[in-house]
């Protein structure tokens, strides 16, 4: 079996928690099937530590972009964005997005600007965004629209089915992280139910939203194995065939240009 973690922030993962090293991480990870790993920058100012994770290893993949969240660094320009991007392991652009649970809404015009840089930035470069949106569903969409966004997936979706189907028009993808292993997700889980099987894909997220059965703990990589095998569960099939379709759908996506 073969799983991707198709967005993770491994230079942000404890290590001491799981063997010491990048690649004691990585072979807990490939015990529990989990094989290649996207890892995304939210930053520039570590920009060079997530790109040399890709460049040192071979089952990780990284991206380059600015969280819609961060406020004191370097904001790129589209060609600065694109020549960061110009490297085979730089697969995606992003995180990029809307975020209006930590920046209101009226004062977030270098946030609207910024997503669309990053647009540009990814049409241009051929290589698909990672979105981010947090209370900021409609905006998100509209402007994806608008800049007529071409390629990408809507990662950690936690939104309305509404959200998931105005995203999927858009020709995106969908993944899901540890949320819908959460109690109080039974709405996400609905969601999970109808996205079509060949938008799927599955993520931890890690550090952040440990799945069950491991909540309250760090999260990694690994458990991206619970998230595929809640997945199945939601959606009545086994978790062979989800890791088998995420895998597949993680491929056209990142790497049929």
């Amino acid at each position: 079996m073969h799983i991707v973690d198709s967005h993770c922030h491994i230079d942000r993962v404890d290590f001491e928690q799981f063997g010491g090293s990048v690649e004691s991480m990585l072979a807990h990870a490939n015990e529990m099937s989990v094989k290649e790993f996207l890892c995304v920058c939210i930053d520039l100012e570590h920009f060079d530590d997530v790109f040399s994770l890709a460049k040192n290893h071979a089952p990780i993949y990284a991206s380059v972009g600015v969280h819609p969240t961060e406020q004191e660094g370097q904001d790129p320009s589209v060609d600065e964005l694109l020549a960061l991007a110009n490297h085979e392991k730089i697969i995606a652009i992003g995180e990029t997005g809307l975020d209006y649970f930590h920046v209101e809404k009226e004062s977030a015009d270098w946030q609207r600007d910024r997503f669309r840089r990053h647009i540009a930035a990814s049409n241009q470069s051929a290589k698909p965004m990672i979105i981010h949106t947090r209370e900021a569903k409609a905006d998100t969409i509209q402007i994806m629209s608008e800049e007529k966004a071409q390629a990408g997936v809507m990662h950690c979706f936690s939104e309305d089915w509404a959200t998931a189907k105005a995203a999927l028009d858009l020709g995106f993808y969908i993944s899901f992280s540890g949320i819908i292993t959460f109690k109080s997700a039974q709405a996400l889980r609905e969601v999970a139910k109808k996205v079509p099987a060949d938008r799927l894909l599955v993520e931890t997220d890690s550090p952040y939203l440990t799945p069950v059965p491991n909540r309250g703990k760090p999260n990694s990589p690994a458990y991206t194995y619970y998230v595929a095998q809640k997945l199945a569960e939601i959606r009545g099939v086994s978790i062979e065939e989800i890791a088998s379709t995420t895998t597949q759908n993680f491929k056209r996506l990142f790497f049929s240009k």
